[in-house]
């Protein structure tokens, strides 16, 4: 059975992960311990089971990063925008999502600069993504790992969590195939992270 699960490896971290996940948005009083906590640990089972890649220069990493995460921002507000034409409610299901879970002190910013950002980066598209890719086509491995990561940040009920996951999830899983740089989607992903929260915020009700 062990050595059937160390070949597949898949079929225990992604239990794991789920699990992680689902216990960290049940106890939102304790948010900010917990999730930190959690991606930690699949980011270090991912560094110590698979080889990140990182082929790109520093400075060809920033430029594309602060690229691809504008336009990943980009993408992000302009599908909130577009809902908001529908009778969902958006605005209000991401107010009071916003009001328990965003970061609100220095340290919150940190804990994101420097764990969850990596981690959700390390464990998604640099272990799941690439574990998938031995038995899918590269699209479908991208598709797949996009959609359960999306699955993951919605597990507490909040769909639209799911939705921006799935869509940054497509962008920087097809980004890393093509540049093979694990460095460029982190930064990717924080600039996104740094437009949505402090930069310009969605337009909430």
């Amino acid at each position: 059975m062990l050595k059937f699960l160390k070949s597949h490896k898949l079929l225990f971290f992604i239990p794991l992960a789920f699990g992680l996940y689902n216990w960290t948005f049940e106890n939102t009083a304790i948010f900010w311990y917990m999730y930190p906590f959690a991606i930690l640990v699949l980011m270090s089972a991912s560094i110590v089971l698979s080889k990140i890649s990182d082929e790109l220069p520093t400075w060809k990493s920033l430029i594309f990063g602060i690229g691809y995460g504008t336009l990943l921002y980009g993408i992000i507000f302009l599908g909130y925008q577009l809902l908001q034409f529908f009778p969902i409610h958006i605005g209000n299901r991401v107010s009071n999502f916003l009001e328990v879970l965003a970061p609100a002190s220095i340290w919150h910013f940190l804990l994101l600069m420097f764990i969850i950002v990596p981690g959700e980066e390390i464990f998604w598209r640099g272990f799941v993504q690439q574990q998938l890719k031995r038995y899918l086509p590269t699209f479908t491995a991208i598709l797949l790992s996009s959609v359960l990561f999306g699955l993951a940040l919605g597990i507490g009920g909040f769909w639209p969590g799911q939705v921006a996951g799935f869509a940054a999830g497509l962008v920087l899983g097809a980004l890393y195939e093509w540049k093979r740089s694990m460095p460029l989607i982190i930064i990717a992903h924080l600039v996104m992270i740094v437009l949505l929260f402090l930069v310009q915020p969605l337009p909430l009700p």
